[in-house]
């Protein structure tokens, strides 16, 4: 170590009580051979480790360490970890104080000793009754950019990208499903390290930054689920994006048959994308050479194998219970890239009890209020550039899920009745304009209310399963 981490690390020593001490940090450099640097609230041991050679470890080789008790240090957590295989670097997040943080960071040289860490080491009791979550750390480069003209295509895209931030590797766009001439109003731009994507991300900050005179929308893309290799040679589905909204299932299952008459088991198709089963793997590989770039309708299809996801887990976590699962084609598969911005996460939630009725639990939204003293510094801001969890109304979420997704505003129809003993009860029909042509032309709660209010956010209810459902099956891997 050279002086001024000694001295940064002898700062820390003096003040942090337990067994970690300094002699017992130099003890395991001198054992291991290890170099350690402490900077930006962090200590590094190794990155790269003694005599290593090329380029930095892959993505994937990283674990994430978490509920690591505050008094614990490299020369007892090293070790642990060392048992799934060889260290690259340990990043141990630190206190000025000169505790840790209680998380870390370990990367090791392969992706499969990152696995086996996780398998061993995640709810491993570290000390007695105290016990680690270990799981697979995402280095993110990829930044969601919404409110994009639609008219703009790729290229100009990635160059006013690359004019206003630094390391754009690339640009990812999709058409419109009902316009293949336009985009779809967001873009993914993918960035050369996670760094450069943080970089990026700060300076576009949403409300103060314009592309082509929009205020546009920025914040991280939902990392990439990883799918072991093993799993994913046992794939025999191909999942089809950029189709026609006209295109049908029959038609889709006719022209991959083509190739190879009787491959194909079944096909089920939500608005522009589908997923085609084969009866074998050897059929659907096959088939995605011979079908990607084909022209089915008149749109020019990508064809890839279909990413498996957990599908009990999946379903808990998208859905959080509110709609039985009816079809397993729509969950089963899913792919990195498909047409929505980000993971919309669960269903948004009502908050009370309407007429009997139970609504899930709400999420956990500080609702408080703070003096508003003169001369505060107010910042305008589009309410579309707030997180979903700022809402606490039912009519909002739905506004801003239909916003998120690029929809037009959904449509309110009030309508009444009497009861036997002579109240009027009332109920809102909802329309959703861009999904009005498919398998769901309106929405409306199967309960009456006495009051409008109670009405007007009631209604909302069966639009967010089918939002929720909508995003779920598509969206699992952002």
């Amino acid at each position: 170590m050279n002086e001024e981490n000694i001295d940064g690390m002898n700062g820390c020593s003096k003040v942090r009580t337990g067994t970690q001490n300094e002699a017992a940090l130099l003890a395991l450099m001198e054992k291991t051979g290890y170099n350690m640097v402490q900077e930006n609230g962090q200590r590094k041991f190794g990155g790269p480790p003694p005599d290593w050679e090329g380029p930095p470890p892959p993505r994937g080789c990283e674990v994430f360490v978490g509920k690591i008790p505050r008094d614990m240090y490299e020369d007892e957590l090293v070790p642990v970890f060392e048992r799934a295989g060889k260290i690259y670097e340990f990043r141990l997040m630190m206190e000025f104080s000169g505790e840790n943080r209680g998380y870390a960071f370990v990367m090791y040289t392969t992706k499969e000793e990152a696995q086996l860490a996780i398998r061993i080491l995640n709810n491993y009791e570290i000390r007695p009754g105290k016990f680690i979550g270990v799981c697979v750390s995402l280095d993110n480069c990829r930044l969601f950019i919404g409110a994009i003209p639609k008219e703009k295509k790729k290229e100009e895209i990635l160059d006013e990208m690359k004019k206003v931030t630094e390391g754009v590797v690339d640009v990812i766009v999709y058409p419109s499903a009902t316009d293949k001439t336009k985009n779809r109003g967001f873009a993914f731009v993918e960035y050369e390290s996670h760094r450069a994507a943080a970089m990026a991300r700060r300076k576009l900050i949403p409300g103060t930054f314009q592309l082509w005179g929009h205020t546009i929308q920025v914040d991280w893309a939902d990392p990439e689920k990883e799918v072991d290799e093993e799993t994913m040679q046992r794939v025999k589905v191909l999942y089809v994006r950029n189709l026609m909204i006209s295109t049908t299932e029959e038609t889709i299952k006719a022209e991959f048959n083509k190739f190879k008459p009787g491959t194909v088991e079944r096909v089920k198709k939500l608005r522009d994308y589908a997923f085609v089963h084969f009866f074998n793997r050897e059929d659907a590989v096959a088939a995605m050479s011979v079908m990607s770039g084909k022209c089915i309708d008149g749109a020019s299809i990508e064809v890839t194998l279909a990413k498996p996801v957990n599908k009990e887990n999946t379903w808990r976590q998208h859905l959080n219970g509110q709609i039985s699962p009816n079809s397993e084609n729509l969950i089963v598969f899913a792919n990195k890239e498909e047409s929505h911005p980000k993971t919309l996460g669960k269903p948004p939630t009502l908050p009370t009890r309407l007429n009997g009725q139970h609504s899930p639990s709400p999420p956990e939204v500080e609702r408080c209020t703070y003096p508003f003293f003169p001369g505060t510094k107010l910042t305008p801001i589009s309410m579309y550039s707030l997180k979903s969890n700022h809402f606490n109304s039912a009519v909002m979420h739905l506004d801003y899920y239909c916003n998120k997704n690029n929809w037009a505003p959904p449509e309110y129809y009030l309508y009444s009745t009497t009861s036997q003993d002579g109240k009027v009860l009332l109920v809102y029909k909802i329309i959703i304009p861009a999904v009005a042509n498919g398998s769901q032309s309106y929405f409306m709660p199967d309960k009456l209310c006495t009051t409008l209010e109670d009405a007007k956010e009631l209604a909302p209810f069966s639009p967010y399963q089918f939002v929720s459902f909508f995003n779920a099956a598509i969206d699992f891997s952002w």
